[in-house]
C-alpha cells in the first residue's frame, strides 16, 4: 500500500483563527486522500521535512519578523516543495516589486518609495495614502489629505524608525467602485471578487480595520483580465507560481490599474459559493505537486 501523502498548508495564530478558506482546503485535500495538516509557519517543533509538499496559506504575522520569515522559506525548500517559492516569497514581500512591473510596462497605482535616510516628498494636492513596504492586511496604513502632511511626515518617520521603507501612492478617486481581486490557480484564471474601500477614513492609522469589506462576485473585465495576465507575466518565475491574487482598481482616467499581486500568503476566497471549482483546481494542482 502506497505511503499517505502529507501536505502541510502554513498559517499563523491570526490565520488559524480568522482564515475561512483554511478548514475548506483541509476537508478538501482529506477527501482525496491527503493527510492535510496547518501549521503556524513558526511553530517550534514541527516538522517540514516530513511532508511531501509545504502550501503557504496564511501566514498573516510575517511582515513584523521579515527576516525571520525569509529564513523560513528557504529552510522548507531545501527539506521539500514550497509553493508558493521561496524566491517568490522575498520578491513579492516587499512591495518595491511595484517599481519593477511597472518598469516593464505594467499599469501600476503611481508609487514614491522613501527608504530610511531618504527625503520625505509628500503629494502636493490630493488624498493620498502612506504604507510600509513590507506588509500585511493594510496594516500600518493610512490615507491622508493635503491637511495632514504634518501627520503623514510623523507616520513616515515611525516607519523608518523601525527600520521600514515607507511608500506613498495617490488615493484613487474612484476607489468606492470597488477593489477587484482576480485569483489565479496554476496561471489560469479561476475566480474573482469585488470589495469595499478600506480606507474609509482620513488621518487615521487603524489596524483593526476589516481588510476585506463588502465581498461580493465580480466577473472582471477583458481589460481587467489582460492586465492580470500582464502583470502576472513580469513576475520572475511566474510558471512556477501554484496561486496567485491580482489586485485591481480603476486609475481616475478610467483605466485598470494594479494595486498588488499577492503571491504569498493571499486570502483567495474560495470559502464564497462561487469559488467551489477553485477549491477543486486547487486541491488537484496541491496533489499533482505532491506526488
Amino acid at each position: 500500500m502506497a505511503a499517505t501523502v502529507r501536505v502541510a498548508l502554513a498559517t499563523s495564530e491570526p490565520g488559524l483563527a480568522w482564515d475561512a478558506d483554511l478548514p475548506l482546503m483541509l476537508e478538501a485535500l482529506r477527501a482525496r486522500g491527503v493527510d492535510a495538516v496547518a501549521a503556524a509557519w513558526d511553530a517550534p517543533d514541527f516538522d517540514w521535512a516530513r511532508c511531501a509538499a509545504v502550501v503557504i496559506r496564511s501566514t498573516w504575522d510575517y511582515a513584523a519578523r521579515w527576516p525571520e520569515y525569509l529564513a523560513w522559506a528557504d529552510a522548507v525548500q531545501g527539506a521539500t516543495r514550497l509553493d508558493n517559492p521561496a524566491a517568490l516569497v522575498r520578491w513579492n514581500t516587499d512591495k518595491r516589486y511595484l517599481a519593477e512591473l511597472a518598469g516593464r510596462g505594467v499599469p501600476v497605482v503611481p508609487t514614491r518609495f522613501i527608504a530610511p535616510g531618504e527625503a520625505v516628498v509628500l503629494p502636493g494636492n490630493g488624498q493620498f495614502v502612506v504604507k510600509p513596504a513590507v506588509s500585511a492586511g493594510a496594516r500600518d496604513t493610512a490615507r491622508y489629505a493635503e491637511r495632514h502632511h504634518e501627520a503623514a511626515a510623523g507616520h513616515i518617520a515611525a516607519l523608518h524608525a523601525a527600520g521600514a521603507t515607507a511608500m506613498v501612492q495617490p488615493y484613487l478617486s474612484r476607489i468606492d467602485e470597488g477593489e477587484r481581486a482576480l485569483v489565479f490557480l496554476g496561471g489560469s484564471f479561476s475566480h474573482a471578487i469585488r470589495k469595499g474601500p478600506v480606507l474609509t477614513d482620513v488621518g487615521t492609522v487603524d489596524n483593526d480595520r476589516v481588510p476585506h469589506p463588502d465581498l461580493v462576485p465580480y466577473r472582471p473585465a477583458a481589460a481587467e483580465l489582460a492586465l492580470a495576465a500582464s502583470a502576472l507575466a513580469s513576475v520572475p518565475g511566474s510558471r512556477a507560481l501554484l496561486y496567485a491574487r491580482v489586485d485591481i482598481a480603476t486609475a481616475d482616467d478610467g483605466a485598470p490599474v494594479v494595486m498588488e499581486l499577492e503571491l504569498v500568503e493571499p486570502n483567495l476566497f474560495m470559502f464564497m459559493g462561487h469559488g467551489e471549482h477553485g477549491l477543486a483546481r486547487f486541491t488537484d494542482l496541491v496533489l499533482e505537486r505532491a506526488m
